[in-house]
């Protein structure tokens, strides 16, 4: 028997969130999904079962593996196509997708103002992915996830520099951290400092990532969230179109083997679209603290199953090197004082038992 189902809003924005960063107790980087779309979206009607409070606290946590889960995936399906024409693809089906469910809201809300606030979100986004999957093809997925990870401590000073709004204590204390586990990575076996070219274009795309959040702060909040996202796909695939198209070769898709068209799903309907909407519909029922913690977990989920999985080697100074980022990113986003607690509990929604 289905259960019975409620309809409700989200009322959090990325706008909001940017401009209270560091007082409601989670930032604006988990306030845009690095997958694939703003998150926390005001005006996105969603219909789902009532559940207790920890079960959305495990729907976040399943979110968080997704995602950690997209790495071991992309480098897998990496071996079959080109970083360009596998990001190509993937938009371009999940632009597809967002669509085919959502084309009366597209039809309703598409305009110019959303059609500038998609291009202004996904020149950003596109080539952030573009960048961080052609340092993938040269790094290990786990030291991809961590190093890309690090645009969660860039994001309040770039914030900083567009709102004039300064980052909070804790926020240079992480990035501190963020740089002694940057350090920590780039250990050679002699203990000398080295990042490969892989490990260089991942930083390279954390700062991409960085500006992608606060651009989706800046014009989130005055747009319909899914039209925005549906043409911030497809920007990113145009963007990762050009690329390929002027320096990758093209692909023979006569040769793929279906594993890669279930990367390809995996990437797409769980990674990009399953994961957006269940986190829209989990983040209403999770004090933001709580949901910015399981959030984080992605990078911790994507060594586990990088070291299982693919057989990245986990050495002791990796070890601290990841520790420390995972630190240094919650040092970043939850560190809710006085006001912050009782700004979450103002807001915490009561569980539907």
């Amino acid at each position: 028997m289905r259960a019975p189902l409620f309809t409700s809003k989200i009322t959090l924005t990325p706008g909001e969130a940017c401009r209270d960063q560091g007082e409601r107790g989670v930032s604006p980087v988990r306030v845009a999904c690095r997958h694939g779309a703003p998150v926390t979206m005001r005006h996105m009607e969603v219909r789902h079962p009532r559940i207790p409070t920890w079960g959305y606290q495990v729907l976040l946590a399943t979110v968080a593996a997704i995602w950690g889960g997209s790495f071991i995936v992309l480098k897998g399906a990496l071996g079959q196509m080109t970083p360009g024409w596998l990001l190509t693809l993937r938009f371009a089906l999940s632009t597809l997708v967002m669509v085919a469910l959502f084309w009366r809201r597209l039809a309703a809300n598409l305009d110019w103002s959303h059609v500038l606030a998609g291009l202004l979100i996904g020149i950003p986004e596109g080539l952030a992915f573009l960048v961080q999957n052609v340092g993938l093809d040269g790094t290990t997925p786990g030291r991809n996830a961590f190093l890309t990870t690090t645009y969660c401590v860039m994001v309040p000073f770039l914030n900083w520099a567009v709102t004039r709004h300064r980052p909070h204590a804790n926020n240079v204390v992480g990035a501190l951290l963020c740089l002694a586990g940057v350090g920590f990575l780039s250990l050679d076996g002699s203990m000398g400092l080295y990042l490969g070219r892989g490990d260089l274009l991942t930083l390279v795309s954390a700062v991409l990532f960085a500006l992608n959040i606060v651009a989706v702060g800046r014009v989130g909040s005055a747009h319909d969230a899914v039209t925005m996202t549906i043409v911030m796909f497809a920007v990113s695939s145009l963007i990762c179109l050009g690329y390929s198209l002027a320096v990758e070769p093209t692909p023979n898709f006569a040769t793929l083997t279906p594993d890669f068209w279930a990367q390809m799903a995996y990437v797409v309907l769980l990674s990009s679209v399953a994961a957006l909407l269940i986190q829209n519909v989990a983040q209403q029922h999770v004090q933001p603290a709580k949901a910015a913690l399981l959030l984080s977990l992605e990078s911790v989920f994507a060594v586990l199953f990088s070291v299982t999985l693919y057989g990245e080697a986990l050495t002791p100074q990796l070890a601290v090197g990841f520790a420390l980022i995972f630190v240094a990113v919650l040092v970043s986003e939850i560190w809710v004082g006085r006001r912050a607690a009782s700004e979450i509990e103002s807001h915490e929604v009561p569980a539907r038992d």
